[in-house]
């Protein structure tokens, strides 16, 4: 099977190039495709040097990996992260997943960078909803391309794209979460935030969006709430 790794990207000028040349001289991965929504920093070039095939895209991360996922060639889709390590044997550990046929895909347990116990919660709080069932892009996302495709894939959504495919791909069954080798994801986006705090929102989204408020609205509101934080 030959495996596809989708990378949406903005402004990851600093990361992109040695994540793309590890990817691609790893000998697992056939090919890496970054989807850039117009990264003002060189993102793009960058990738392209480092051995990327470049897809342009309008901005936000669901855009992004849907003009990804319809340009790569693989016949296992990987979605990942900018900031997001995908660590030697995880590709051998998807194509053993996968050599189960009732396996459709699944994600990674994922591990937070940093030696902080902020970071140690953001693991095990990872973890926990992890056995609901429920995982998020960040966890590296990972599909059959003929069951994406049956499902639909991704959807063009500002915000909780991966929860949205996620909830499909557990509806039609046959997933799994990859314990070893972990990804390790950064800490960066919870920066200068409390769990109780990152929990409430975590139940406040997901609470909208059940309820059809328009993603456009939730990232509008997520990204201020960021920015605030931030400041």
């Amino acid at each position: 099977m030959k495996v596809s790794v989708v990378i949406p990207t903005w402004n990851e000028a600093n990361r992109i190039g040695p994540l793309v040349e590890r990817l691609a001289n790893s000998g697992e991965v056939d090919e890496v495709v970054v989807a850039d929504a117009g990264s003002p920093d060189g993102t793009a070039a960058i990738a392209a040097s480092a051995g990327a095939r470049i897809v342009r895209s309008a901005q936000g991360r669901g855009p992004q990996l849907c003009a990804g996922a319809q340009a790569a060639r693989g016949d296992v889709l990987i979605f990942l992260h900018a900031d997001t390590q995908l660590p030697d044997g995880a590709v051998k550990a998807v194509h053993a997943a996968l050599r189960d046929p009732e396996v459709i895909g699944g994600n990674f347990r994922v591990v937070f960078d940093g030696d902080s116990s902020f970071a140690d919660w953001l693991t095990g709080f990872y973890a926990w909803f992890r056995r609901k069932g429920l995982y998020y892009g960040d966890s590296v996302m990972f599909l059959r391309r003929d069951v994406y495709r049956a499902l639909g894939g991704f959807r063009p959504l500002e915000l909780m794209e991966d929860y949205d495919l996620n909830r499909r791909m557990e509806r039609h069954g046959g997933t799994v979460c990859i314990q070893n080798p972990p990804v390790v994801t950064s800490s960066r986006r919870f920066e200068g935030r409390r769990p109780a705090a990152i929990f409430c929102q975590w139940l406040f989204m997901h609470a909208l969006f059940y309820v059809r408020v328009p993603a456009a609205f939730l990232s509008r509101a997520y990204d201020s709430r960021r920015e605030r934080t931030a400041s």
